[in-house]
Formats: structure tokens, sequence, C-alpha cells
């Protein structure tokens, strides 16, 4: 049983959520709104989500035996938005066939 998928995709999904929020209510925070601190705030949360979820991906690959390909479409998915919650289904299965 590979014990990184789950953490790997609980940080994948809160990279996602944080990713939104970014795009969302950080970045029109600071242009419409003048708040420069909300993308400070929200875009270091988010930065360290992203290098976890990848130090993650590099750690599921190497337990799971997949090929780079797979940690490159986990980093796909995370710049995507919405990319990491489309994904997590067929994580979820991997997860499963363990």
């Amino acid at each position: 049983m590979n014990k990184s998928y789950p953490r790997f995709r609980r940080i994948a999904q809160w990279e996602g959520y944080s990713y939104l929020a970014l795009l969302g209510l950080a970045m029109p925070l600071k242009y419409l709104a003048g708040i420069p601190q909300a993308v400070s705030i929200v875009g270091s949360v988010h930065g360290f989500l992203f290098v976890a979820m990848g130090l993650l991906a590099l750690e599921v690959r190497q337990e799971a035996k997949h090929p780079f390909t797979w940690v490159i479409t986990a980093f796909l998915a995370s710049i995507i938005p919405f990319g990491t919650f489309f994904w997590d289904r067929k994580w979820k299965e991997e997860e499963m066939r363990g």
C-alpha cells in the first residue's frame, strides 16, 4: 500500500483551493481594491502548498513506480485552475489499486 498517496491527494486538494483563492480572491483584491497584501498572504500559502505537492508527487512516483511523466501530469494539474480536482478521481483510483 502506497502511504504517500493520501497525503499527496490531501495537499493537492488544498493546493487547488489556494490557487482558486489566489486567482479569484487575492488578485481581484490587489488590482480592483488596491490591497496588495492579499496576494502576499494567499500567494505565500499557495507557494508552500505547491512545493509540498511537488515533493509529495516525487515521493508517490517513487513508491508507486510511476514514470516521470506522472510527475509532469501532476505539475500540469497544479497550474490549471480546477486541475487538481479533475485529476483527483484518477489519483484515487491509482491509490486504490495500490
